[in-house]
């Protein structure tokens, strides 16, 4: 079960990556593949899954927002060229949506724990540990294929103009 599991999750991380013109599937196969691989490490009963999934994505999209307004607040900000107050402003701004983010997981975690034990809350955060290590090494190596590719274009060019000359 486990394996297929896995595989399931590369496939669909693999499908994620060519599809970078379609954000919608794209987020939608992440999405899934998040989905599998959290239900399989948690091994949720049917009736913890049911109870688990809503509070979960309420949390996920809580998490997303303070992440967005951060981002957002950093926008159009030139980091190298930062006046100390800008730089202090920007300090306070992570502190504080760093705190918003913990304070939302010891709400959540509290309620989460209604329905999951401790043991799968932990295994929780580190299948998210996980899947995000996972897509970062995914987008790493397709960031070295693409790489390598353009390498090879480029030394076949070369190649070309010189037996030309």
């Amino acid at each position: 079960m486990k394996k297929i599991v896995a595989t399931l999750l590369l496939l669909t991380i693999s499908t994620y990556l060519p599809a970078q013109n379609k954000p919608q599937d794209a987020r939608a196969k992440l999405e899934a593949a998040r989905i599998a691989l959290i239900t399989e490490r948690l091994n949720l009963t049917p009736e913890q899954a049911e109870k688990f999934w809503p509070i979960y994505n309420e949390y996920a999209e809580r998490r997303r927002t303070i992440q967005q307004q951060f981002r957002q607040s950093q926008r159009g900000v030139d980091m190298k060229n930062m006046s100390e107050e800008q730089s202090r402003k920007m300090m306070q701004a992570r502190m504080e949506a760093k705190q918003k983010q913990l304070d939302l997981e010891k709400k959540y975690s509290d309620r989460l724990m209604n329905v999951i034990n401790t043991r799968q809350l932990m295994a929780l955060k580190k299948a998210e540990d996980d899947f995000r290590a996972m897509i970062i090494r995914r987008l790493e190596q397709r960031r070295q294929q693409q790489m390598q590719r353009q390498k090879m274009m480029m030394e076949r060019e070369r190649r070309l103009q010189q037996g030309n000359n």
